[in-house]
């Protein structure tokens, strides 16, 4: 199998770029930064009208009709533009959620206990009883708590409690008693089940990858251009080091997310992420070292990356998760139930994977 990207994946992952340095470029992150990284809607729309959210929804839906190796390259882009927002739980609602495809609904997803990211924007909340929305998602958001975010760009909010009884048909979610449909609480279930629980946290490992390799290119080009005792700081060997060390992170994390996005094999894509996590989180702490004293302003984007891999990798599919799975799989075992084959047809195995 040829594991080389396609022209058109090279082309699918150019255009993305372009786009996104055209409609998020450093001055409108910079703008999402200050205005507490609320949702720029247009942007949202954007976004959906270049099919990122519909990708994989099949042509006669309204989709894209592509598969999971073509949408790691698009989150990969997102993670490396820093773009803002529920893109995992949107994406994964696409079909599920009305106006999700086209980015005209922002979904989130709340998983378990963890804090539930850009609550207050969301039009739907993936929740392990189905989506909420409606009156439903009104008590949810009601009920659950702002919490401080160590990403400017992720607002995040605390979920409530286990629900208990509030009469018939209803529930009332501890903080406060606010009541609102029952149909839907999604209680501490995780946001996704089966084959979403990997794909999302797939997805979110690309973009931990493209980060990974954002920060690599920051680090590089500061060391070309800082001078210090008449020659670029990258010359002298302690950088060099770095910069070798973050390239070594970053190519494996890539052959990892690529290859799993073609099997789709739970323990890969745990490998993956386990991989992703580790290079987007040392690559930016490498980085924010090699710029020295102005790597940690606020001035600088580098402690964004750092933020944003931090709050990535304490969310989805944790290092703990991830090592659980890895374990639970060592040693001879008959095939996954989650493995590709058992996702059935309609998964992307052309054009060489990512």
């Amino acid at each position: 199998m040829d594991f080389q990207l396609s022209d058109d994946q090279r082309a699918l992952r150019s255009g993305m770029r372009d786009l996104l340095g055209a409609v998020f470029d450093r001055d409108r992150m910079r703008a999402a930064v200050e205005r507490g990284g609320a949702l720029d809607r247009a942007l949202w729309r954007e976004l959906g009208a270049a099919g990122f959210f519909a990708l994989r929804l099949p042509e006669e839906d309204g989709g894209v009709g592509l598969g999971l190796p073509e949408a790691v390259l698009l989150f990969e882009e997102a993670g490396r533009a820093l773009l803002p927002g529920p893109l995992v739980a949107t994406h994964l609602a696409a079909g599920r959620v009305k106006g999700a495809a086209e980015g005209a609904a922002v979904v989130t997803a709340a998983d378990g206990d963890r804090p539930v990211a850009h609550l207050a924007e969301a039009d739907a909340v993936l929740a392990g009883g189905g989506p909420l929305d409606g009156e439903a998602l009104r008590a949810f958001v009601a009920a659950a708590r702002p919490v401080r975010s160590m990403d400017p760009l992720t607002p995040l909010h605390l979920p409530p409690p286990e629900p208990v009884a509030g009469g018939p048909g209803r529930v009332a979610f501890a903080p406060g008693r606010v009541a609102g449909p029952a149909a839907s609480a999604p209680g501490r279930a995780p946001a996704y089940a089966g084959r979403l629980r990997y794909e999302a946290a797939l997805l979110s490992a690309a973009e931990q990858l493209g980060s990974a390799a954002r920060t690599t290119e920051m680090a590089v080009q500061h060391a070309r251009e800082r001078q210090q005792f008449g020659a670029p700081i990258g010359s002298f060997q302690a950088v060099k080091h770095l910069c070798a060390d973050m390239l070594a992170r970053t190519e494996p994390a890539r052959a990892a997310v690529y290859a799993a996005a073609v099997t789709g094999d739970p323990l890969e894509i745990a490998a993956a992420e386990l991989l992703a996590d580790e290079a987007a989180v040392r690559n930016a702490r490498d980085c924010l070292q090699i710029h020295g004293g102005m790597g940690f302003t606020w001035e600088a984007d580098v402690h964004l990356h750092l933020k944003r891999a931090w709050l990535r990798a304490a969310t989805g599919l944790t290092e703990a998760e991830a090592e659980e799975e890895l374990a639970a799989g060592l040693g001879a075992a008959p095939p996954r139930s989650g493995s590709s084959a058992a996702y059935g047809p309609g998964r992307s195995q052309a054009g060489g994977g990512a």
